[in-house]
């Protein structure tokens, strides 16, 4: 039986130090502004896109990663021995997925694994790590994709918006949207489900009421022993004061949990905009819309 690599994008948000030590490479997409592409996570960083962003009124675009660079990443490791399995942000919020499909084909899908997370953020971190577990445990490439599968069905991930103009503006919410949460001070909550962004819940007021949301859904999946208790991502894109108010609520309601805190990349940060929060972590049972 061959070895596995795990491969993802910078879209996982897991950061430079989660992935060395868990043996999971990284390719980055692009963020662009103008007709400048920077290397996400590389030559621009999340504050360096919001400075970047107050300095000339632009907001950025984010590009998909090139079928080249895939090749080379995933012919590198068949090429010392090793099945390649690869997962990234959802099929249907980028092209990165058909892309890395389509490098499948070409090299052979015996050794080369695409798996569609249905996620971004640490959703698809939360596979990944998982999957890593799976690795060390000696599994093969198939099972570990089986389980990966499983646990895409099973991920819950939300976050709270503090701005809505890069949602508005990147596309990923109406104008109407738009214009009633500003009306209303909401803070929506952005459900992840299959695969799919959707507004989840509509809180109006402070920051404080979208962060308490998030924090009783996850509250009350544990009291319903709904939850796969291994690993919480509490994510954020520049967020300190909800950050400091959320994350010891989630670390004290979990004590026997690994609750990591990551910041977003560039990418994910393009297009959520600074103050966005997330409570990220695996259900037991498939969480459907």
């Amino acid at each position: 039986m061959n070895k596995v690599k795990i491969i993802s994008d910078s879209t996982c948000d897991l950061g430079v130090e989660l992935a060395k030590k868990y043996d999971i490479e990284i390719i980055p997409l692009y963020v662009v502004f103008g007709e400048k592409s920077y290397i996400d996570g590389v030559e621009i960083t999340t504050q360096q896109i919001y400075d970047k962003v107050k300095e000339c009124g632009e907001l950025p675009k984010t590009s998909a990663i090139t079928e080249p660079i895939v090749e080379e990443v995933f012919k590198k490791w068949l090429d010392l021995g090793y099945d390649v399995i690869y997962t990234g942000i959802s099929s249907q919020m980028s092209r990165t997925y058909q892309t890395a499909m389509m490098v499948s084909e070409n090299l052979g899908k015996d050794r080369v694994h695409v798996v569609d997370s249905k996620n971004l953020s640490t959703g698809i971190g939360l596979i990944l790590l998982k999957a890593c577990k799976d690795r060390d445990k000696g599994l093969s490439a198939e099972e570990i994709v089986k389980n990966m599968e499983y646990n895409a069905s099973r991920c819950k991930v939300q976050f709270g918006i503090e701005k809505m103009d890069y949602l508005h503006k990147g596309g990923r919410c109406s104008g109407v949207a738009r214009f009633f949460g500003t009306l209303l001070k909401m803070k929506p909550v952005i459900f992840v489900r299959e695969g799919k962004m959707t507004v989840g819940k509509k809180p109006i007021g402070k920051m404080k009421v979208s962060l308490d949301a998030m924090y009783n859904m996850l509250k009350d999946d544990i009291e319903k022993n709904n939850v796969d208790l291994e690993f919480i991502f509490v994510t954020d894109s520049i967020a300190e004061e909800s950050k400091a108010y959320l994350l010891p609520k989630v670390k004290e309601l979990c004590p026997n949990t690994e609750v990591i805190h990551t910041t977003a990349g560039g990418v994910i940060a393009s297009h959520c905009g600074p103050g966005t929060i997330g409570i990220l972590y695996i259900c037991k049972e498939e969480v459907k819309l």
